[in-house]
């Protein structure tokens, strides 16, 4: 069973619990950033292997603007250009690989929570020795600060020179029991300082199958069972997007079944691909020439799913100009 996140307290010996816990000095801060928003600027630290590169891809994905491996002298360069620029969230790494991070990074953080109109956060992600020495295994790389010694000695040692960092934390999170998967989840929850979700982006694609399946399509329906208003001559000029061809196919009681099934099947797991916080999903809808039948249930599909929390839908008709 998967634990959640361990988060502790910026200084002092780690807590091991249960469930997402802010820091003291989070929460004292947490009123006054309210008052003074600004723009967000996350600065993510930690062990070598404890999960910076996922954690830095999930802040990605909330639309922060990334850095990896920024040198510690460029950080505050970097902070006031992002305000100038209006750039109301940016994160960055910085680590043990950059030289002089150890020696300057506690005077630079001061100089960032001095900063008007900045809102500075520092995360501190770590892990057991034991969780450590077992994902420099799987990965088959040295530590960086034991190139030519064991993973052991590495982490040791790392542990021991980032200990004043460590104090200096907003965040602390323990990713020893966490796979990549909890750590990119544990990051959309609360990384960004309060509860946002990035939506699900569903593509509604209809699609003609004499002009190929679409290689990008997560979920397939084929809707060439349905009258097809191509054989109607009067119809023919027409797509699916026409009040004439949406009249003539929802005459048929096997549009209207297809549509109510599809509906449900589509409110059932759209919420199940949300909460396994999918980014995107392609559900394809063919028909023959990807003029009338596909285009016209993709249509009608979407005002059906518009409503669906955390999902955005949006339609694309890839054949409609190709025609039967």
């Amino acid at each position: 069973m998967r634990k959640k996140a361990a988060i502790t307290k910026g200084s002092g010996k780690p807590r091991r619990h249960v469930g997402p816990e802010v820091s003291k000095r989070s929460r004292a801060g947490s009123k006054s950033r309210k008052r003074h928003a600004g723009s967000r600027f996350v600065v993510l630290t930690g062990l070598s292997g404890s999960g910076k590169s996922q954690a830095i891809r999930a802040l990605e994905d909330l639309g922060y603007f990334c850095v990896d491996n920024l040198p510690t002298t460029l950080i505050p360069t970097l902070a006031d250009l992002s305000r100038r620029q209006g750039l109301s969230r940016v994160a960055i790494v910085v680590d043990v690989r950059e030289k002089e991070f150890l020696e300057h990074f506690p005077r630079v953080l001061g100089k960032l929570h001095a900063m008007r109109g900045l809102d500075p956060a520092l995360i501190y992600l770590e892990a057991s020795n034991a969780a450590l020495v077992r994902r420099f295994s799987e990965t088959r790389r040295p530590h960086p600060l034991a190139p030519t010694r064991s993973a052991v000695e590495g982490i040791r040692d790392e542990r021991a020179r980032l200990n004043a960092i460590r104090r200096l934390a907003d965040k602390i999170i323990d990713t020893s029991e966490m796979t990549a998967h909890d750590l990119r989840h544990a990051f959309r929850t609360f990384a960004t300082g309060f509860h946002q979700k990035v939506p699900l982006i569903m593509t509604l694609l209809s699609f003609g199958y004499k002009f190929g399946v679409p290689l990008d399509a997560d979920l397939v329906f084929d809707v060439r069972f349905l009258p097809n208003p191509h054989f109607v001559r009067e119809l023919k000029p027409y797509t699916g997007r026409d009040r004439q061809v949406v009249r003539f196919m929802r005459r048929h009681k096997a549009t209207s079944d297809l549509l109510s099934r599809l509906t449900d099947f589509l409110k059932f797991v759209l919420p199940q691909y949300v909460s396994e916080e999918k980014s995107y999903l392609t559900v394809a809808v063919g028909c023959t020439g990807g003029r009338h039948r596909s285009v016209m249930v993709a249509e009608a599909l979407r005002k059906e799913l518009a409503a669906v929390s955390g999902v955005r839908v949006r339609v694309v008709h890839r054949d409609i100009v190709k025609g039967d």
